[in-house]
């Protein structure tokens, strides 16, 4: 008997990895993947995809026949791995900003997004025994993902499916008309204001945005609290105490705060970060190795002729060892060819080897801590950023101490190289941040492993041909903040500045340990306080979310803790009044990725204005008003849209509720 036709759960004759849904999966693809990088080098924040790809492939499966809840899954694991892939841009745009790339040259940037996110797949795969199905992570956005295909299978769940897909709609409609409004200059989408605070000083910002306010949502209350307490940590007590007797230099307020945050407190966050990743990695070194083991001994058994159950079947663990030592080669040889023409070329030999070896060892440690934090705080709120702080570092020191002493063009060259060879394990944080939380609602579904971790590789490779024209798009319209030609509406691109930074700091001699290791000692607290809570009490405050808090700028931080206490008092709603109360939560959801996918989009479509025209502020029709003014008509309408948007949603799944109940 063939392993097809094992009675299973997901029985062989449900139609799973099919041509259709492979296709359909490449064209959501092509919306969400340019969604995701504009809102990164936004905001230094990524979503995940799989709620509404599953969503949207549900309504055009519907229309054909033999369609079924696994190929559905197959859809959204192709669109929500090249979505995922897009977190790739934290630090692809450093070489632009170091003044090392003027633009992203497709081929390269291509393999190395391919490359990177393969490794990602096959790296994740023994960890799913271990953090799936032997763990009880939540995994909020999978378990999410999953209940939305259940609900969408149901025939009597079309009308449903049909009520969540408008929900989605009029949430980025609304998302983007309010996107559109602040660039026309009706009202500002934007709060900031620095002040003196003592013989120091601080400042409050706020991004008037829907998307963060999606993300707060989905994130929830424990990680939107721990942000606020990293907010506090940052701009209450370091700003203010690091930026004593600054103000005798004669600079702006603005000025000297806004410096202060840049070059100091946000390293005070990476070593935070840092501590909390490699705590969290720690905790699950056990599982990992159980997980791993149970995995060899599953390839065994299938190749003994004994039948496993299509659920437990992932790609077997050999092919999946000899994957992964051969894309060691194609790695290799772009860092060589990256080493060509430059001062690094002869002596390239040496940190090419030390880089290769540091790829295959990291990126274990890499997929094992970004997996577990996808399934503990989910996709959207990702961890990989600051995984990605430590990773650079160590990377750095690594190359530094193999390639010895050099002058300042090749302290140059050996950033570039550092940002280059991270930019892979990124590709490899990105996708194991992903891959567990698409297997996790893969086993809710009856999914076969296999076959999702194939359709991971292949949404991999359509990511993989779609991120570097949008990172061009966003080069020529914006630019980044800081690099050679950047606008004023210049992208922040948080991430890429930072790791840029810290890079430039370990070869230049420039980086102030003692700041690192002042947030690596914060982040050994917040450690402190996070086991005592979870060991006394149903609190949490995970060590990573308070590292973010700490260095996001505020007018990102703000807005998130604003959407999670959105999104729990909706919640809590939904329990008050009881009837359909899973259905009434998931309807919240689809609003929240409604919101940031309706930004997302109106921005990508507005960097193609602004390169069509060559202009900065190519809508704007009331120049005159700015200031206070726009800033009051932004927060006014602001507040009274975000609350209308949920009263009405919990109209909707009231009215709903009502109509099923009569019938």
């Amino acid at each position: 008997m063939s392993e097809l036709a094992v009675d299973t759960p997901a029985t062989p004759t449900l139609r799973e990895l099919t041509v259709r849904g492979i296709l359909l999966g490449g064209v959501i693809t092509l919306v969400f993947t340019a969604a995701n990088v504009y809102l990164g080098l936004k905001v230094g924040l990524t979503f995940a995809t799989a709620i509404p790809a599953a969503v949207i492939s549900m309504a055009i499966l519907r229309n054909f026949r033999n369609h079924s809840i696994v190929e559905n899954n197959i859809v959204q694991t192709v669109a929500s791995a090249a979505g995922t892939l897009s977190a790739i841009i934290f630090v692809l745009p450093g070489l632009v900003m170091i003044g090392w790339w003027t633009g992203f040259p497709y081929w390269i940037t291509v393999a190395v997004c391919a490359v990177g996110g393969i490794l990602g797949v096959m790296y994740s795969i023994p960890l799913r025994r271990a953090l799936v199905t032997g763990s009880d992570l939540p995994y909020p956005e999978g378990v999410a993902a999953a209940e939305v295909l259940k609900v969408g299978e149901r025939t009597e769940g079309a009308e449903d499916n049909r009520t969540g897909l408008r929900v989605i709609t009029f949430g980025a409609l609304v998302s983007a008309a309010f996107a559109l409004l602040a660039n026309l200059k009706v009202l500002a989408n934007s709060i900031t204001a620095y002040f003196r605070v003592g013989a120091g000083g601080s400042m409050f910002g706020a991004s008037l945005s829907f998307a963060l306010i999606g993300v707060g949502h989905l994130v929830g209350m424990t990680v939107g609290i721990a942000m606020l307490v990293g907010l506090v940590i940052s701009f209450g007590i370091l700003l203010p105490f690091r930026t004593i007797g600054d103000f005798a230099t004669g600079e702006s307020v603005a000025e000297v705060i806004s410096g202060a945050f840049a070059n100091e407190v946000r390293f005070v966050g990476a070593g935070a970060i840092a501590v909390g990743a490699v705590w969290t990695l720690l905790k699950i070194l056990r599982p990992i190795i159980k997980g791993i083991t149970e995995a060899l001994a599953s390839s065994r058994a299938r190749r003994q002729g004994q039948l496993v159950d299509i659920t437990q079947r992932d790609i077997p663990f050999p092919i999946v060892i000899a994957t992964i030592v051969v894309m060691l080669i194609p790695i290799g040889v772009l860092m060589w060819d990256f080493s060509l023409g430059t001062v690094l070329q002869g002596r390239s030999a040496a940190i090419i080897a030390a880089s290769l070896v540091f790829i295959f060892v990291v990126g274990g440690v890499i997929a094992a801590v970004c997996g577990y934090m996808a399934g503990l705080i989910g996709s959207s709120n990702s961890p990989i950023s600051g995984v990605g702080i430590l990773t650079v570092v160590v990377a750095a020191l690594l190359i530094k101490v193999v390639y010895g002493p050099t002058d300042d063009s090749g302290s140059t060259a050996l950033v570039a190289f550092t940002l280059f060879a991270a930019a892979v394990t990124f590709g490899v944080a990105t996708i194991s941040n992903d891959n567990l939380q698409d297997l996790k609602t893969g086993q809710l579904v009856g999914a076969t492993p296999w076959k999702q971790q194939v359709a991971l590789v292949i949404g991999v490779l359509f990511g993989s041909a779609i991120i570097p024209p949008v990172l061009d798009l966003m080069q020529n319209a914006f630019g980044f903040l800081g690099a050679p030609g950047a606008t004023e509406n210049a992208l922040a691109a948080p991430q890429a500045a930072l790791i840029s930074s810290l890079a430039s700091g370990v070869f230049g001699g420039s980086l102030d340990w003692s700041l690192i290791g002042l947030g690596a000692a914060i982040g050994v607290v917040v450690v402190i306080v996070d086991e005592m809570l979870n060991r006394t009490s149903r609190f949490a405050l995970p060590p990573l979310a308070v590292g973010m808090g700490m260095y996001l700028p505020m007018s990102l931080t703000l807005i998130i803790p604003l959407g999670a206490v959105m999104g729990y008092f909706y919640n809590r709603w939904a329990v008050r009044t009881g009837g359909d109360v899973e259905r009434k939560k998931r309807l919240g959801v689809l609003l929240a990725t409604g919101l940031i996918v309706g930004e997302s989009l109106y921005g990508v479509i507005f960097a193609g204005i602004v390169a069509g025209t060559g202009k900065e502020d190519p809508l704007a029709v009331f120049t005159g008003n700015d200031g206070n003014l726009a800033q009051i008509i932004g927060v006014i309408a602001f507040a009274a849209v975000i609350l209308w948007l949920y009263k009405r949603t919990q109209t909707i799944s009231s009215r709903d509720v009502e109509v099923e109940s009569r019938q």
